[in-house]
């Protein structure tokens, strides 16, 4: 069994003060950030590069948890482990070579990690699952924060953690969307052991019932 993880999303920190961001993360006591990189292509927003990330990694010692929305991920794998990404996340669904992108990941150095969309079947991702520490599943569409969670994706989540127990594998489970102290429990009970939260975990309130809900 995986150690349950909250890892509060970047993307809702205050981008004139995203080292502030990372302060709360430590203070709240937790050890993971997670890192929307969008390219306006794939995912229909802009968001990170490389340099951000690596000033930050200047700043902190949290996991860096590095989420590429990208149509093709392969000619940023080095850009970003370098950065100081501890794991980075690439989807199933643009045509590229995945299996040779999670290779060069672990390759860089970094954990590697696959990620499923809201509508697509959850049978893409299983021939992976040997292949990665972490499967991510989104539970709103990739491109902005905020989005209301999608209850229909909960079935795969069931699913991932069914597969992972019956071929006695140890990649983590994390969702992404609409986290927040209803939505944390039924991705738990549903087989998640890490969850993604942004304007939960950086709105002015909530904070701690966020906390309560996911960690206990």
């Amino acid at each position: 069994m995986n150690p349950t993880l909250l890892a509060p999303s970047l993307l809702a920190a205050d981008h004139a003060h995203l080292a502030a961001g990372l302060i709360e993360v430590e203070q709240a006591g937790l050890e993971w950030l997670h890192v929307d990189i969008m390219d306006g292509h794939f995912a229909p927003n802009l968001t990170f590069g490389p340099q951000v990330v690596a000033a930050l990694r200047k700043r902190s010692s949290l996991f860096f948890d590095t989420h590429l929305m990208l149509e093709n991920p392969i000619p940023l794998l080095r850009p970003f482990a370098e950065a100081g990404s501890s794991l980075i996340s690439i989807h199933i669904e643009p045509d590229f070579d995945q299996k040779a992108a999670l290779g060069k990941i672990r390759e860089l150095g970094c954990q590697t990690g696959i990620v499923l969309n809201p509508d697509t079947p959850v049978e893409a991702i299983r021939p992976f699952l040997s292949e990665v520490d972490l499967v991510l599943l989104m539970t709103v569409q990739p491109g902005f924060g905020g989005q209301s969670f999608r209850e229909d994706v909960l079935p795969k989540i069931q699913q991932v953690h069914t597969w992972r127990a019956e071929a006695r594998l140890r990649f983590r489970i994390e969702v992404d969307g609409g986290v927040d102290p209803r939505t944390a429990p039924l991705c738990l009970k549903a087989g998640a052991d890490t969850l993604v939260a942004g304007t939960a975990f950086f709105k002015p309130t909530g904070r701690e019932a966020l906390l309560t809900a996911v960690l206990g």
